[in-house]
């Protein structure tokens, strides 16, 4: 079957190749993939699979039905959005969209996602379960896995995989990790409330901005010497608004930020460590604060068995020296951890580093390329997992 998988994969590269170009010259924002959904929906049907559109907004499920009447249910979820930034890689296949760009690799997902779907379609009869694809929305905002799950992609689904591509190894490798695969990504917003005054006379009054630089210095201070180090947290203020002259004292500053971790211990105690910095700091100094933090996305967590699979599947395809066990995970968030509240899975990273190139471009960056030979290992790696883990199901 492996075989057979890898030749269906192989006739379908100049199509998918040229599935990804299109994506890739018509991105679309977070919640507006609307032409990039229709073309999805488009391919998904033309392969003979049930089609679903609008799920969460503007998401995509395509459904692929064994024939083997089992409880199991596999689901295979790849992201369609792009990011605002203006593309400059001056390939003939660039962004016609002024200012977004793919620069996550977001159209190598979906591509993924329909050469699986595609090759997948064509052993259906023998696959010996059931398949379905989540073409997800709103990745980069961190909230079209919730769309997706609230509108019912998960229901009935046992198990999910995802793929995500990685620069840092080249094409034709694959990538996978056990436990902690992404960090956890929360909202902080900070108030602190002072009393304004003159710049002369900083005596008579609060100063908000000073109170405010000694806040962010307590909070990176006590990261050193009060969290385990064993369990990095990572706090970056990214905005501060506040003051309305130089020569006034502000009396309102805002901080506004994001908390990185990877263990789920550590995270729950986070707001309340924070809140008792702030206040120290605050008290100290007679200002009043506020803090505001929000939960975002929780950190990945690859399933031992599925990521098991996963490396067997891609061993089998590749050899084991294309197959790298990550030793690190990522601070970077992903909210295919949406998913994994609900049933175990597994993402692993795509190589799509050019082996050639001193540089390859991190992701996010306006240079960012992929070598596409990574197509054709990501839909192979993904459709013998899927049929292996039908088989074991089954």
């Amino acid at each position: 079957m492996l075989t057979r998988i890898k030749d269906l994969a192989a006739k379908l590269a100049p199509r998918l190749i040229e599935i990804r170009r299109h994506i890739h010259s018509h991105p679309e924002l977070s919640g507006q993939e609307y032409q990039t959904a229709a073309f999805v929906a488009g391919v998904l049907s033309s392969s003979g699979l049930h089609v679903q559109e609008g799920v969460g907004k503007t998401g995509v499920i395509g459904e692929l039905q064994g024939t083997n009447e089992n409880d199991h249910l596999l689901a295979i979820r790849t992201d369609m959005d792009a990011l605002p930034i203006q593309e400059g890689t001056n390939l003939e296949y660039a962004s016609r969209a002024d200012g977004i760009m793919h620069a996550c690799g977001h159209d190598v997902h979906t591509t993924v996602g329909l050469g699986t779907a595609m090759v997948l379609s064509q052993i259906a009869e023998e696959l010996g379960g059931k398949v379905r694809f989540l073409f997800q929305p709103a990745e980069e905002i961190a909230q079209g896995a919730s769309w997706m799950v609230k509108d019912g992609a998960m229901e009935n689904v046992s198990a999910v995989l995802g793929v995500h591509v990685f620069p840092s190894i080249p094409a034709g490798s694959i990538g996978v990790r056990y436990g902690a695969l992404t960090a956890a990504a929360d909202d902080l917003e900070i108030l602190i409330m002072g009393e304004s005054g003159h710049g002369a006379r900083p005596h008579e009054a609060i100063d908000a901005i000073w109170i405010a630089c000694q806040v962010i210095t307590a909070l990176q201070q006590a990261i050193s010497r009060t969290q385990n180090p064993l369990r990095p947290v990572v706090l970056s203020i990214g905005k501060i608004n506040g003051g309305r002259a130089p020569n006034i004292i502000a009396d309102k500053v805002q901080l506004l930020g994001t908390v990185r971790s990877l263990h789920p211990e550590t995270r729950a105690h986070l707001p309340n460590w924070i809140e008792n910095i702030v206040a120290n700091v605050c008290h100290t100094y007679g200002a009043k604060y506020q803090v505001n933090y929000r939960q975002g996305v929780p950190s990945v967590q690859n399933d031992y068995t599925l990521t098991q699979l996963l490396q067997s599947a891609a061993e089998e395809a590749w050899s084991s020296d294309r197959v790298q066990v990550l030793p690190e995970p990522s601070l970077g968030a992903e909210d295919f951890s949406m998913y994994l509240e609900h049933v175990p899975g597994s993402m692993f990273r795509l190589g799509v580093g050019y082996k050639e190139r001193m540089i390859n471009h991190p992701l996010h960056h306006p240079q960012f390329e992929v070598d596409e030979s990574a197509i054709i290992t990501g839909v192979v790696t993904m459709a013998y997992t899927a049929y292996k883990y039908c088989q074991q199901n089954s």
